[in-house]
């Protein structure tokens, strides 16, 4: 009777113990990645007031069983449900991530500040240092850094993911390395006709990030099918010309191959009473009080040895005078003052001319279907701006461009041109250069790879989230906050971590693992639990009632 009572007893503790258990399941069942837990009953110690025996051959009797009274019940193990995955919720929070898995169970590695602990809550944000961190908790989130030698992950060590530290923030700049030229070039466009040219901007960033533009001008020459395209300036982002001043030997040395002439000013007479007569039929210039001698006309635009100057003796304007001056002292012939030979029904003229030369390129077309030939009277679809020249580029800031013309066709095109300069390659994806870019956004892939992007186009890895698995995840220990640690039951974790696409699994962002709590069968195993609860409280009244009756015996 008193065995009855102590087994009853049992039973409600082992019942209460799995009443705390059910009602810790509800109370959490809208915990971010809780796993429900279950208890499991056992039997425990049994009274035996007799053993069993075999069958006796001389009696002829059969075996008896031992008979064993049962002292009651206890819970022999609380499991948790830790391989059941729980419903997907979504929440659109880019660091919210849910852990799929194919294979394994996985578990992301955080830290508390003292240890490494586990979870399947990716409920993440990041914190004022930068970390990635718990949102919960606070504990930062582990992973692997990038190496700054390769910028590949580094599949080491995990530590803490600071995803936002002070340079990640930005992204360096690029030089500009290719550029594409390309549209439609038509002959009778009116600005290709022009002395000035069809005119092309080309916008590049040196390696600091700041902006320039080269300025090109396309020509048409009196050959079907060719153009000249010569680099007029280079302006940098106040809008002031860094190539001011440069000679035409500099101005080659940086784009150009050809040297063309362009005609500022054209004199076929002298002015009145200078004392000097030019005679168109020979070229020649005369002193007129000095027998009508010839006179030379030096490089530096004076007279002989007389003191005068083309200014005295033609009217060359003064900003001309000085460019052929200046172009002289510079020791080239960027501005030359020459006899030009003009011939008319045969009959031959002679004028003095201020002619501008200039460094250019020749582009080549093919004149029966308009494609592009070649650049620089080769067989070149591509020439070089170089940047990179000890007059231009002192401090090293500048990269050669590769200028590419494959693109360009010599098309009647009602006499608009649509030709244009792109900085980048034909594909569009390489050397384009950038400025320094802002960090305008993070996300994370499948593979738990976290990428910045900049407002300069850039994209650049930043970390990557490591995930640890273990050959028992149900024996890990609850630590509170969803978290976990390891026993001797789960097995260590390595320090290292794996990447969770290694067995087929992978992360989604905007998404959060909900608790695995089925109220249903919660609320099912309570009803249970309450009657076993009852009959056991009905076994203990019922031994009370008996004792009662025999001590009433007694008396």
């Amino acid at each position: 009777m008193m065995r009855s009572m102590y087994s009853a007893v049992s039973g409600l503790k082992t019942h209460q113990t799995r009443m705390d258990v059910i009602g810790n399941n509800i109370a959490n069942v809208n915990t971010v990645a809780f796993k429900s837990s279950s208890v499991t009953f056992s039997d425990i110690l049994y009274q035996t007031t007799s053993n069993a025996s075999g069958a006796n051959a001389t009696t002829g009797t059969g075996g008896v069983n031992a008979k064993q009274i049962g002292l009651g019940t206890t819970a022999a193990a609380t499991k948790v449900s830790i391989t059941s995955a729980g419903a997907s919720e979504t929440t659109g929070n880019p660091f919210d991530i849910r852990l799929t898995d194919k294979n394994s169970t996985n578990f992301f590695i955080v830290n508390n500040g003292s240890e490494n602990v586990f979870t399947r809550s990716g409920s993440f944000y990041v914190d004022g240092s930068g970390n990635l961190c718990m949102s919960s908790t606070g504990y930062t989130v582990m992973g692997w850094q990038v190496d700054e030698t390769t910028g590949e992950i580094r599949k080491d060590t995990v530590s803490a993911l600071r995803i936002m530290q002070e340079k990640n923030l930005t992204s360096a700049p690029e030089a500009t390395t290719q550029a594409t030229i390309a549209g439609v070039l038509d002959e009778n466009d009116a600005d290709v006709k022009s002395d000035a040219g069809k005119v092309m901007n080309l916008n590049f960033y040196d390696n600091l990030g700041y902006q320039y533009t080269a300025k090109f001008a396309i020509k048409a020459t009196a050959k079907d099918g060719e153009y000249t395209v010569e680099l007029t300036s280079i302006l940098d982002s106040n809008n002031k010309n860094i190539t001011e001043g440069f000679t035409q030997a500099q101005m080659k040395e940086i784009f150009g191959n050809t040297d063309t002439e362009t005609t500022i000013a054209s004199y076929s007479s002298t002015l009145p009473g200078c004392g000097y007569t030019f005679d168109p039929k020979t070229g020649k210039l005369t002193d007129d009080n000095a027998n009508n001698a010839e006179v030379a006309i030096n490089t530096d635009g004076t007279i002989g040895n007389t003191g005068k100057t083309i200014k005295d003796v033609f009217g060359v304007s003064d900003g001309n005078f000085k460019n052929i001056q200046d172009s002289d002292k510079a020791g080239n012939a960027d501005y030359v003052f020459k006899d030009v030979q003009t011939t008319v029904n045969g009959v031959v003229t002679h004028s003095r001319q201020i002619v501008k030369k200039s460094a250019t390129n020749l582009l080549k077309f093919n004149t029966e279907d308009g494609k592009f030939n070649s650049i620089g009277g080769g067989t070149d679809k591509s020439v070089e701006l170089n940047l990179n020249t000890t007059s231009l580029n002192a401090n090293g800031n500048f990269a050669n461009i590769t200028v590419d013309f494959s693109q360009c066709l010599n098309y009647n095109n009602s006499g608009k041109s649509t030709i244009g300069a792109d900085a980048g390659a034909v594909d569009g994806t390489t050397g384009k250069g950038r400025k320094l870019g802002a960090m305008t956004g993070i996300s994370i892939d499948t593979n738990g790879r976290i990428y910045g992007t900049y407002d300069n186009g850039n994209t650049e890895l930043l970390g990557q989230i490591a995930v640890a698995q273990f050959s028992n995840a149900s024996g890990l220990e609850k630590v509170g906050e969803s978290c976990y640690r390891t026993t001797l039951n789960s097995g260590e974790f390595d320090g290292i971590g794996v990447e969770i696409s290694a067995d087929g699994s992978s992360m989604t962002t905007g998404e959060l693992e909900m608790s695995n709590v089925d109220l249903s069968s919660e609320f099912t195993s309570m009803i249970t639990t309450q009657r076993g609860f009852q009959a056991n409280s009905r076994v203990i009244t019922t031994s009370d009632t008996l004792l009662e009756e025999l001590v009433n015996l007694k008396r």
